[in-house]
């Protein structure tokens, strides 16, 4: 069909200012699509065909995501909790549309675990905080619990503890 959304420059002006004359329709090279307008939910994808019967695969809903922790050098595939912020127009963090550049809550549980297992620090525990009644039997709970750890990876854990530095 000749409605739709087309990518060429016959609509524009020339760079004198002055109006293109329109000699040619639309062609199917020159065609656009509309946006996918992902939401988040459960995971819905469909391929669409492209030029020269390649494949794209547009996210109509998803749940997850692979993100980059940039300073520890980590990626996780993990769940996508909510979207706080998008500069394109605030609708877009109402409605909860996924677009590239919008900014998304994870959750930090995989983290969490790559973190405790590399530097031996768990995360959400705060440090040595004060003896509260509530804190005592979670230590109790955490004794058997900890694993026995070899000569050389209790080493090797102090040195990464020493090079450790969180971003704020």
């Amino acid at each position: 069909g000749t409605r739709g959304f087309s990518r060429a420059p016959r609509h524009k002006h020339r760079k004198t200012g002055g109006r293109r004359n329109i000699h040619q329709k639309k062609r199917k090279f020159e065609m656009g699509r509309p946006a996918a307008l992902c939401k988040m939910g459960s995971k819905r994808v469909r391929p669409v065909r492209c030029r020269g019967g390649n494949m794209k695969y547009r996210a109509l809903r998803i749940d997850a995501g692979n993100f980059a922790w940039g300073s520890e050098n980590c990626t996780k595939k993990v769940r996508i909790l909510d979207v706080v912020y998008n500069a394109t127009s605030n609708e877009l963090v109402r409605t909860k549309t996924l677009t590239k550049n919008s900014i998304v809550q994870i959750d930090a549980q995989p983290y969490k675990q790559w973190y405790l297992k590399k530097y031996g620090v768990d995360l959400g525990k705060k440090a040595k905080g004060g003896d509260k009644k509530g804190d005592k039997p979670a230590k109790d709970k955490d004794a058997p619990e900890e694993e026995k750890k070899s000569r050389h990876v209790i080493f090797k854990l102090k040195a990464r503890e020493a090079k450790q530095k969180l971003d704020p």
